[in-house]
């Protein structure tokens, strides 16, 4: 796994549109949060090795084709022997001495790669394993063994030898026959059978006649050779003209969802504990798909295209929290947005940098930590997928490096800005303007089987929203002026693989939080702990169990009319004086390679950090392909 691949595809290698939210009680932020979700998690998050770069799987047919490529040349041109009063033509014969020289080849021929098959020519060929060896007591293999001392038919054998005095198939025994055809024949000049090289002067009789007999002995081998040789330039010539590109490959995934919530009460100001309205949503089917274009120029590099379009929103506004928000939102009005664009290359063996104008930020860039991440196979609530001081920021474009300290250690920091292309108010955005965030973390892997990701972050907020779109994301009364926020994040996130089939874990994290022009400050923190459970019930299914706390203010000392958790009773000091805890199931079913179907539920209590509301239920069918 290389530098460059470990935070993409080990983490985000396809993206899904997540809208940043702030609180209910104002409008929605316009800007659209870039976050990244897992396509296929290649190798375990946390197995920091020194990883080499590989480049985009866009080998397979050029890879046949070079491996064969003498064979599948020489194939076009049928091997018969010069007139001889005495001897018929040898036909439908190939060389392949590179099946010789690599007993690996040998094995790939040596079975068909599809069902039997009328149209598959593969299918006509009799299993290797169904012919009987050739001993070196028989007599074919004696004569066989001459003729490769006499005319070097076979390259790789300094001594001269045919492979010491070992048994070999008789499919091995035919190809070096067929190397020896071609050799005498391409020596044999058209008015006699004086060698071209005048190495040796002729080939006599004798061995013509073994030839021939060999020829007789071995017809049905000898025309296996030209059937598989025909086949495997059948398969290359039809992945030569299917192919996507050579130096790009596609990654596809789509997601069917059905959801829906409980109708719970909501006390929307919490001044006297008693309900206002009552959260509904409706049940609904919803969907998104994802692209991403992967190329490699020099296999040193890779730039990422990913483009996304989705119908499933944030029932945020619906339910009078953000709480209830599930992990694969992506709501786009079915439009497709880039939400990816991003440049990754190494600057030395151990380090790689990327750069961008989307999918740069701290959740694609830091090296995942947690198995349950992931939008289409992990946990199914946004909380579920990662510590949330990670989406501090709702970064977009940017700068981001990773560096492979040592086998155990690595260190991946970033600088991320949510809109760096907009031309205008510096309040709002550009690179260095509106909310923008820079942050490390370092990775380690003090054994084996334990993972450790210590996360710090430093955001600057133009409005007094944190970003993160989850829990206490807002930090100043709504009744109050709009300020600016600079935020510093510390926190942690552990796995530990007690075996296979059971991993636990955890992940911690606090901000604090100090407005430009005012005094005081605004703390918070969240925690989570989760099982996982790889496997279970069947190879590739995994089950997943996690409760923890979402995002809190813990603490908010800014003057009277500025805090949040009291803005309804004057905006006075303090904290929530509640906490809400979410507890969440969900199961895997991996039906196939491509197909996964995912039944989730998840519980809030005390939603809004306030035990005056119902508990929140949020029940989901997940359906993921990829392709």
């Amino acid at each position: 796994m290389s530098l460059l691949m470990a935070s993409v595809l080990a983490t985000v290698p396809i993206s899904a549109v997540n809208l940043p939210e702030k609180s209910i009680i104002l409008p929605e932020n316009p800007v659209q949060q870039s976050t990244q979700d897992d396509l296929s998690r290649v190798v375990s998050p946390a197995e920091i090795t020194p990883p080499e770069f590989v480049q985009p799987d866009i080998t397979t047919s050029s890879a046949i084709k070079n491996k064969y490529e003498n064979i599948l040349r020489k194939s076009r041109d049928k091997i018969q022997f010069i007139s001889s009063p005495n001897l018929p033509e040898l036909k439908d014969t190939q060389p392949v001495t590179e099946v010789v020289q690599n007993q690996e080849s040998t094995e790939e021929f040596s079975q068909s790669p599809h069902p039997p098959d009328s149209d598959n020519p593969m299918s006509q060929v009799t299993s290797v394993s169904q012919l009987q060896d050739v001993q070196p007591s028989d007599w074919a293999f004696g004569a066989l063994q001459s003729l490769v001392e006499r005319y070097g038919c076979i390259a790789g054998y300094p001594d001269g030898t045919y492979l010491g005095n070992r048994s070999i198939s008789r499919y091995e025994f035919a190809a070096g026959l067929n190397a020896c055809l071609e050799k005498i024949n391409d020596a044999m000049p058209a008015a006699g059978y004086a060698y071209a090289n005048n190495k040796i002067n002729t080939v006599n009789n004798e061995d013509l006649i073994s030839l021939q007999r060999l020829q007789g002995e071995f017809k049905s081998e000898l025309q296996q050779l030209q059937q598989r040789v025909e086949a495997v330039e059948k398969q290359t010539s039809e992945l030569q003209g299917n192919r996507f590109s050579t130096t790009t490959r596609l990654f596809g995934q789509a997601i069917f969802s059905v959801q829906g919530t409980n109708s719970p009460d909501v006390d929307l100001f919490p001044r006297d504990g008693v309900p206002e309205r009552q959260g509904k949503t409706n049940l609904t089917f919803t969907s998104s798909a994802q692209l991403t274009l992967a190329t490699s120029f020099t296999g040193r590099d890779l730039l990422l295209t990913g483009l996304s379009a989705g119908n499933l929103g944030s029932n945020a506004s619906l339910l009078s929290t953000n709480m209830g928000r599930l992990g694969f939102e992506s709501n786009t009005d079915n439009n497709l947005v880039i939400s990816d664009l991003s440049y990754r290359f190494l600057a030395s063996n151990n380090l790689g940098i990327v750069v961008g104008t989307a999918g740069v930020n701290p959740i694609n860039t830091f090296r995942g930590i947690s198995p349950l991440e992931g939008s289409s196979d992990g946990a199914i609530s946004l909380f579920g997928q990662r510590n949330p001081i990670l989406s501090i920021g709702n970064g977009s474009g940017g700068i981001g490096f990773d560096w492979q300290i040592s086998d155990r250690i690595s260190l991946q920091g970033v600088y991320s800005a949510e809109i760096p292309s907009f031309p205008g108010d510096t309040k709002q955005g550009g690179l260095f303007g509106g909310r923008y965030t820079a942050g490390a973390q370092l990775s380690l892997a003090p054994t084996n089987n334990i993972d450790i990701g210590v996360h710090y972050l430093y955001s600057h907020s133009p409005d007094g929203l944190l970003g993160g779109g989850i829990g206490d994301s807002q930090l100043i009364s709504p009744f109050a002026d709009p300020t600016a926020f600079n935020t510093q994040a510390i926190g942690a996130t552990v796995a530990w693989r007690i075996n296979p089939n059971l991993h636990l874990g955890g992940w911690g994290g606090f901000t604090s939080s100090k407005p430009s022009n005012l005094s005081g400050s605004v703390e918070t923190t969240n925690w989570m702990v989760f099982a996982a459970f790889p496997n279970l019930l069947r190879p590739g299914n995994l089950g997943g169990v996690l409760v923890g706390q979402p995002p809190k203010i813990t603490s908010s000392t800014l003057p009277d009319g500025f805090n949040f958790p009291n803005f309804s009773d004057g905006g006075t000091a303090g904290g929530r004086s509640d906490t809400s805890i979410h507890v969440e199931v969900f199961y895997r079913a991996q039906l196939s390679d491509n197909i996964a179907l995912t039944p989730g539920l998840f519980v809030i209590f005390n939603p809004d950090h306030n035990a005056a509301n119902d508990a929140l239920i949020v029940g989901t069918l997940r359906a993921s392909f990829r392709f």
